[in-house]
């Protein structure tokens, strides 16, 4: 249980919040991205010559954030990464970085040689808001065009991925098929872009004996057949978002799924509507800060880490008199420092998981806090797992929390949207003018 020799010297490499569970795939594609169009362009470094491939864009993301503490915000929602950056890396000798991101100063509470400045650049700032609709509005003229010509295109021709059976001419023979002697539905012909790479991926995991649903693998086709049937799994997996870019519906407003797109006329519909009756509320799943461990109570999940790792999160709180955003600081710091096996009580670095809590557990380490420097910072407020349901189940007392506030005269930080004419906005956005110009055309 050895641990690496440069503990202490071991620097912070999450680029952007984690996702439980965590699922090294999550991340890797965008509704942005085309396939294997992307593979011959390079991403360039906005500060030097450093460029790599841009499917290995998290290798530039880490070099700007190690090298020129610079980060991106919403990366993924970028429609033309190697575009934004040449903008930005052409802007950036022009002016001033702090003309254009906001500053965060890590360790702000501890000795000045020991801060540190880093740079967000997000679409706060007006020039990178309309920077990203252009790209998207680019793409989404690009993705409408490729639609047309597949609607147009007579050369298709493909075999039944369930019974063989030959299609040529229009995609949508196919697909209809599919739907309706197999029961398996992708969705309307004419919601659907890039068919042909679509059709391949599908076709990949088969060959590769992977159900289509769960995504599980099995040992021949005849008992995948068989579970596909007696399961119900012919159908895709809609959480999968390396499905998104095959839809046309992910392209039409920036950084909207399609699940919110088809829920904002519901929203409109029911704003007259005073009437909850029908509110059903889902229960917050919260995630044990040192395990997969999960509970839909608090209660639960507190006698879980106490009884199994020995953390008291509720005595910590009172000992210490942690008010509300001390405590959503304290458990970002403590996910992060988990997620990169480093002990947070005596800094050693371990090669994994496992060996962390094996050390901490040996150790009793669990309820060994560092100082208060290292965890109460400003880059704590910002969540290490985006779906992180323990810090929306903190005690959040208004009172506590206003009587902790002023007596430590701690300034918690607001970041404001611009919201002063939405409707407005929507009402004149160039992409919806597209879709609907390119509606009333087919």
């Amino acid at each position: 249980m050895a641990a690496s020799a440069q503990s202490k010297t071991v620097q912070d490499s999450i680029l952007e919040p984690l996702c439980f569970p965590e699922d090294p795939t999550c991340c890797s594609g965008s509704a942005g991205s085309l396939g294997s169009a992307g593979a011959e362009q390079l991403l360039v470094c906005l500060f030097c010559p450093e460029s790599v491939p841009l499917q290995q864009k998290d290798v530039l993301l880490k070099h700007l954030l190690l090298e020129h503490k610079l980060v991106i915000a919403d990366v993924k929602l970028v429609a033309d990464l190697p575009k934004y950056a040449s903008y930005w890396r052409r802007r950036f000798q022009e002016q001033p970085l702090t003309d254009f991101c906001s500053v965060i100063k890590t360790n702000s509470q501890g000795p000045v040689e020991k801060q540190e400045d880093y740079f967000l650049l997000c679409d706060v700032l007006l020039e990178d808001r309309v920077l990203r609709e252009k790209l998207q509005q680019k793409r989404l003229v690009e993705v409408l065009e490729q639609q047309q010509r597949e609607r147009e295109d007579r050369s298709f021709h493909r075999l039944c991925m369930f019974c063989s059976e030959e299609f040529s001419g229009n995609r949508s023979s196919l697909l209809n098929h599919m739907a309706r002697e197999h029961s398996f539905g992708i969705g309307l012909p004419d919601n659907i872009v890039y068919c042909d790479q679509f059709l391949e991926v599908l076709q990949g995991k088969l060959d590769n004996l992977q159900c289509l649903y769960c995504e599980k693998t099995f040992r021949d086709k005849a008992t995948l057949k068989d579970h596909m049937r007696k399961k119900a799994h012919r159908r895709i997996n809609a959480g999968n978002s390396a499905y998104d870019r095959f839809y046309v519906i992910n392209y039409l407003e920036l950084g909207k799924t399609w699940e919110e797109v088809q829920s904002e006329d519901d929203r409109e519909l029911l704003e007259e509507d005073d009437d909850w009756s029908d509110w059903r509320s889902h229960p917050v799943s919260a995630v044990c800060l040192f395990c997969e461990d999960q509970s839909e109570t608090m209660e639960q999940i507190y006698a879980h880490m106490k009884e199994a790792h020995g953390f008291d999160l509720q005595s910590l709180r009172t000992e210490l008199n942690l008010h509300f955003y001390q405590q959503v600081k304290l458990v970002n710091f403590i996910r992060r420092e988990i997620h990169q096996g480093r002990c947070y009580g005596c800094r050693e670095t371990f090669g994994s998981r496992d060996g962390v809590l094996r050390h901490m557990e040996v150790k009793g380490h669990a309820m060994t806090l560092p100082d208060a420097s290292a965890w109460n910072q400003p880059q704590y407020y910002f969540p290490t797992y985006e779906n992180d349901g323990l810090l929306c189940s903190l005690s959040d007392s208004e009172e506590d929390d206003n009587e902790e506030e002023a007596r430590s005269g701690e300034e918690v930080p607001v970041i404001a949207e611009d919201v002063s004419d939405l409707r407005a906005l929507k009402e004149r956005s160039v992409l919806n003018q597209l879709v609907r110009s390119r509606s009333s055309c087919s």
